[in-house]
């Protein structure tokens, strides 16, 4: 392809609070009957006064300063006038010139190592309401109207489908980290707009049009749009045409997209400071505490883990997927000094341990598993007590039983043959049983790991393999064996 991408994200995050932006109605709408979490304020009542939220102001300086920003301690709300059916007042209480936060930055990596995109603005806004298209008929559920937004804007630094994806994902852990929203993008909590063009590759000016596509639910479906986005806009240019400057919305999941009506400018909506709400103002010292509250975001604690521990970038990534998955494997190494327990921890962590979760279809948060017990399992292992298939079968015993592992050790009788007079025993009977495996050695050096299979099966598994080897490799009175079974 002769041309690059040139895309800014728009994303909607609603609050996680208990009432709605500017009146008390219950903002736990999701599911409930329609147009019950209602009042004359979000219905947009004459007469009716907004009164903002200020737990969904706090929650949008959090995520503000998260994301590198500055913030304007004189800020006010604004009136962003036009008109749609679930939108009873026909305009909406949003901010235009003074937003909470601005000028941000957010760094990524990519194929091309790390990445800084700029973030415009982080504003407050109120939700609309929904429409429901059935048949010829238009059915209307006002329980999202007046929901709390964070609107996050960035600029237009996106070139590569992959970094739009890991921008999207990390500022939904951020989110969710920060416990501003639960991002549940199945609940419509975090939902994108698409500003997308296409130039030449070497351009630097902007292109001379921009194409939005408006409500993409999920960060797969925003791939996919993208992607017939570019087919479509280079398939336009390449006949010497320029697309239509145009906004945009989606068929259904696949990524299709069809036109929708002319992309509105600023001037289009007759921003006006909002004549209800007096202008909002944070000192200092209002903004410092705030700050302080923000925790460790996931790329500080990737960072810290890359740093101290040693974990490539997968594995630490794996780790910080959730807060909670993160904690929970931070409270697994509390108190553990030897590096080479850490690593193995955070292995045995996001491999066996949530293989086995999602296997049985159970949460973290429900498993039997405890940090500790799987801090006394691996220990267990680094002490030589138990092999790592005993481990395995022990870990996955746990996990039904709830029982610790020094008592699973003892009950299933797995404690490792570490006697080498009895695996010396076992060594010369594999050696005494298999003189047909002697004798294709001398063509197949690879026959040799036979051997050492047979006398692990006939050591329950419960000796180190590696230590079979070495003494096979003695009896057999060569210098070199076969490699050792990893």
């Amino acid at each position: 392809m002769n041309y690059e991408l040139v895309i800014g994200l728009e994303i909607h995050i609603q609050a996680k609070t208990k009432s709605k932006m500017f009146c008390r109605c219950d903002a736990k709408y999701f599911s409930a009957a329609p147009n019950t979490h209602v009042c004359p304020v979000c219905l947009g009542l004459p007469g009716a006064l907004p009164v903002p939220n200020k737990k969904a102001i706090e929650q949008c300086i959090r995520l503000s300063l998260a994301l590198g920003c500055e913030i304007n301690k004189f800020s006010k709300f604004d009136r962003k006038n036009y008109f749609y059916p679930d939108l009873p007042k026909a305009y909406q209480i949003s901010q235009f010139d003074l937003p909470f936060g601005y000028k941000g930055k957010v760094r990524i990596e990519s194929q091309d190592g790390e990445k800084e995109i700029a973030i415009t603005r982080v504003h407050m806004e109120e939700d609309t309401g929904k429409s429901i298209h059935s048949g010829n008929k238009t059915l209307l559920d006002f329980n999202k109207s007046g929901v709390p937004l964070l609107e996050v804007v960035t600029e237009p630094d996106f070139r590569e489908v992959k970094d739009v994806v890991f921008f999207a994902k990390r500022l939904k852990q951020i989110v969710t980290y920060l416990g501003v929203s639960d991002a549940d993008m199945e609940k419509g909590q975090m939902r994108f707009e698409l500003n997308m063009s296409l130039r030449k590759i070497g351009e630097t000016q902007l292109p001379k049009y921009k194409v939005e596509v408006k409500n993409i639910g999920s960060i797969s479906v925003l791939e996919k749009v993208i992607a017939y986005e570019t087919e479509r806009q280079q398939g336009i240019l390449e006949k010497g045409e320029t697309p239509v400057q145009e906004t945009r919305g989606l068929r259904d999941l696949s990524g299709i997209t069809h036109s929708q009506r002319a992309k509105e400018e600023a001037n289009d909506y007759r921003y006006f400071p909002e004549p209800d709400i007096p202008p909002i103002v944070f000192s200092e010292e209002e903004v410092t505490l705030l700050r302080a509250t923000l925790g460790e975001l996931p790329q500080e604690k990737k960072n810290r883990y890359q740093k101290d521990y040693g974990f490539d970038s997968a594995l630490a990534e794996k780790i910080i997927a959730t807060k909670q998955k993160a904690e929970w494997f931070e409270q697994s190494i509390v108190g553990v000094q030897e590096p080479q327990v850490i690593a193995n921890l955070a292995k045995w962590y996001v491999g066996d341990f949530m293989a086995l979760l999602k296997a049985s279809k159970t949460r973290l948060s429900q498993a039997k598993v405890t940090p500790e017990m799987l801090r006394e399992l691996v220990q267990r292992l680094h002490e030589g007590k138990i092999t790592a298939p005993s481990a395995k079968q022990i870990l996955a015993e746990m996990l039904v039983s709830g029982k610790s592992p020094d008592a699973l050790i003892t009950e299933l009788g797995l404690e490792a043959v570490s006697d080498e007079g009895a695996i010396l025993d076992v060594v010369k009977q594999v050696l005494a049983a298999n003189p047909k495996v002697l004798e294709d050695m001398k063509k197949n050096p690879n026959a040799y790991k036979f051997l050492i299979g047979q006398a692990m099966k006939q050591l329950g598994g419960k000796a180190n393999p590696q230590q079979v080897d070495a003494l096979l490799v003695k009896e057999l009175g060569v210098t070199e064996g076969a490699e050792s079974i990893q």
